[in-house]
C-alpha cells in the first residue's frame, strides 16, 4: 500500500470517529447541568473534541511514513 492510501483510510476513520463522538448518545452524556470553570459541560465537550479531531488530522496528515 501507498503512504496517500493508508493516509486517506486514517482520515475516513477520524470522520468516522467524529461522526459517534458528536451523535446522540454519546452528547446526551453531557448535556447534564452542571459546569466546569463557568463553562456548561456540553459546551466544553463539544470544543474539545473537536479540538481532538482537529490535531488528530493534522498528525495524520504532517506524519513521515
Amino acid at each position: 500500500m501507498q503512504r496517500s492510501d493508508i493516509t486517506g483510510q486514517r482520515l475516513v476513520a477520524i470522520v468516522l470517529l467524529g461522526c459517534v463522538l458528536f451523535n446522540y448518545p454519546v452528547l446526551s452524556l453531557f448535556s447534564k447541568p452542571g459546569a466546569l470553570l463557568g463553562i456548561p459541560l456540553l459546551y466544553l465537550y463539544i470544543f474539545i473534541v473537536w479540538a481532538l479531531l482537529i490535531g488528530l488530522t493534522a498528525y495524520v496528515i504532517e506524519r513521515r511514513g
